[in-house]
């Protein structure tokens, strides 16, 4: 099968080829695992972090990709869950021990065994991929390969922050960065909570403009402050500075939802800026997000089909994969950026 490979940690500003195009067997499926003929599958800016070294793979090379559909083609001895012929997606979450407190609990994304899909397993920038039948979700007939992709990590990442945010019909919400994740948490916001004003922080005008056409009633750049403070922020970025900037615009009581798994360093210096009085106190809360709920993705993946949420894509062939990670990496970034196999 046809796959694209990070072979090695490298920096994307100097290396516009990251990935290497390869020919590999067909992986088996084993016991209660499919195999999952790949249609699509999202291009996320975690695969940025792998290989730029934030969150390496532990074993090279590795088949990158979280934000796979397609349709599954072989079952593994005792997988029964997913019919032969039926579409489903495979998330960020690609096993968890399942015994633990955390997945007891439902937080499987806490697990010590966590174990993340295209960074600690092979994952969906390829023709096939395998993966345990309780970690591959159906996917709704309302959406096509390319629209379900980005619902699996920006979709269903955006839900989880959207919940530990814990606001209010009413309350009013930024959100810092405005790609991927942050319009489809827009969409979800205009939704669940009607009456709230959503306001947006992002560097780039273009970005601005599409966040006003989805109905954000401000929009301006990181550093702005907003018309009026904000009861949550929701920060999608990966740098530091946002950080700094979100708290300044917090209510008391507000708290800031950082949902990245990896911050780069270039800008660390901006939390040495951070001023207790000024940007923390009258109890301001941080809370990170960390990896996504198998329940994260079911529970999305419903509501996104009954309201609809149906994300703005755009796609690229298999053999494409470097340059949407380099628009990625250089800000293009409306919407969401879906790879399509042949």
């Amino acid at each position: 099968m046809k796959a694209m490979i990070i072979e090695r940690t490298t920096d994307l500003t100097k290396n516009l080829s990251p990935l290497t195009p390869v020919d590999v067997p067909t992986p088996k499926p084993g016991r209660e695992e499919i195999l999952i003929q790949v249609k699509a599958c999202g291009v996320c800016h975690t695969e940025l972090d792998e290989i730029e070294g934030r969150t390496p793979p532990p074993v090279f090379p590795v088949i990158p990709g979280h934000q796979a559909v397609g349709s599954v083609v072989e079952a593994g001895p005792g997988a029964r869950k997913h019919p032969l012929g039926s579409r489903v997606g495979v998330a960020w979450i690609f096993s968890a021990c399942g015994r633990c407190r955390w997945c007891v609990q439902g937080n499987d994304n806490l697990c010590s065994k966590f174990r993340a899909t295209g960074r600690d397993a092979d994952g969906g920038y390829a023709e096939y991929m395998k993966v345990h039948q309780d970690f591959a979700y159906p996917i709704p007939e309302r959406f096509t390969s390319a629209q379900a992709a980005p619902l699996l990590c920006a979709g269903a990442i955006g839900y989880r922050s959207l919940s530990l945010a814990a606001v209010e019909n009413g309350d009013a919400i930024g959100l810092t960065g405005f790609g991927a994740s942050a319009h489809l948490v827009l969409k979800m916001i205009r939704h669940r909570l009607p009456d709230s004003r959503v306001y947006v922080f992002a560097r780039n005008p273009k970005e601005r403009d599409f966040a006003r056409d989805l109905g954000a009633v401000w929009a301006g750049g990181i550093p702005e402050r907003s018309p009026e403070s904000l009861q949550a922020v929701i920060d999608t970025t990966p740098v530091w500075t946002p950080v700094r900037e979100a708290l300044k615009n917090l209510s008391p009581g507000g708290r800031l939802v950082i949902n990245a798994i990896r911050k780069e360093e270039a800008d660390k210096s901006a939390l040495l800026e951070l001023d207790y009085p000024g940007h923390l106190w009258m109890e301001k809360e941080i809370k990170s997000v960390a990896n996504v709920a198998r329940s994260d993705v079911t529970a999305f993946l419903d509501l996104a089909a009954q309201i609809p949420i149906v994300p703005e894509v755009h796609t690229f062939e298999l053999a494409q994969a470097n340059e949407a990670l380099v628009e990625l990496k250089q800000g293009k970034i409306r919407g969401a950026k879906v790879l399509l196999m042949s």
